[in-house]
């Protein structure tokens, strides 16, 4: 990694927990990080978790976790800095937690012009949003499933702006879409949760759609443009090759 590219990883993991801290409906600061809450949404799991952006104990950090999330019937853990996490994995994975690795993919690429998506309401996309989650998650009730499609309108506290942004096909669907989030005072840009109608696959749409996200941050003069991806999934291989590269990862531990 870079000199700048070291610059911006911290950039970055500032902008997250500063994203999670104003999403939450209120916070608990603990040694080494904060329990971001939200009760309304307690069936969420990434709207109810602790984030660690410091230096933990990791031997006390499962204690913590548990105190912090004890009323609820999941756990999760995410750790903003990649050695941190690998010191927190241990005594996290003894006690039954299992971990995630996600890239951090910043783009490096030309900017494209523009993709023809649009900025869509919450409206728009609960249909298509509420059918992706059950396609995902088939043995869910639809109060796990309401929550996840509602708990989007959480996001619009996390950033200075908030846009969804969403390709629709010739009838008006939105057929693919995901959040921009946009901190131009910091220069720093997040494309999130870019999703595709299960309807629509290998059509285009996610193309624009995200085009579309990366023309808007540039706009904003945000020189800082990066998503997150599932280090053990395909979608990373898909984002470098519309321009992004690793220059870091998180961790995510979870136990339900």
């Amino acid at each position: 990694m870079t000199g700048s590219q070291m610059q911006q990883m911290d950039q970055i993991k500032s902008f997250l927990a500063g994203f999670a801290r104003r999403r939450a409906a209120r916070t608990v600061e603990l040694p080494g990080g904060f329990a971001a809450l939200d009760d309304e949404f307690a069936l969420s799991y990434s709207n109810n978790h602790v984030v660690i952006d410091g230096t933990p104990d990791p031997g006390a950090l499962p204690g913590l976790a548990d105190e912090a999330l004890g009323h609820l019937s999941h756990r999760l853990v995410m750790v903003l800095d990649d050695e941190v996490g690998e010191a927190c994995a241990g005594p996290l994975v003894r006690a039954g937690y299992t971990r995630s690795t996600y890239l951090v993919m910043l783009h490096e690429g030309p900017v494209p012009p523009g993709g023809g998506a649009q900025e869509v309401d919450l409206d728009a996309l609960r249909e298509p949003l509420a059918r992706r989650w059950r396609g995902y998650l088939p043995d869910a009730d639809e109060e796990v499933i309401r929550q996840l499609v509602d708990r989007r309108e959480t996001n619009r506290r996390g950033a200075a702006a908030v846009r969804f942004i969403g390709a629709r096909t010739p009838e008006g669907e939105v057929a693919s879409w995901a959040d921009l989030y946009v901190d131009a005072a910091s220069g720093t840009a997040q494309i999130e949760d870019l999703i595709t109608s299960e309807l629509h696959l290998r059509s285009g749409y996610a193309d624009a759609v995200l085009a579309t996200a990366l023309r808007g941050a540039a706009d904003a003069h945000c020189a800082t443009r990066f998503l997150t991806a599932d280090a053990d999934d395909w979608p990373r291989h898909w984002y470098e090759r519309r321009g992004f590269s690793v220059i870091g990862r998180h961790h995510g531990f979870q136990r339900t």
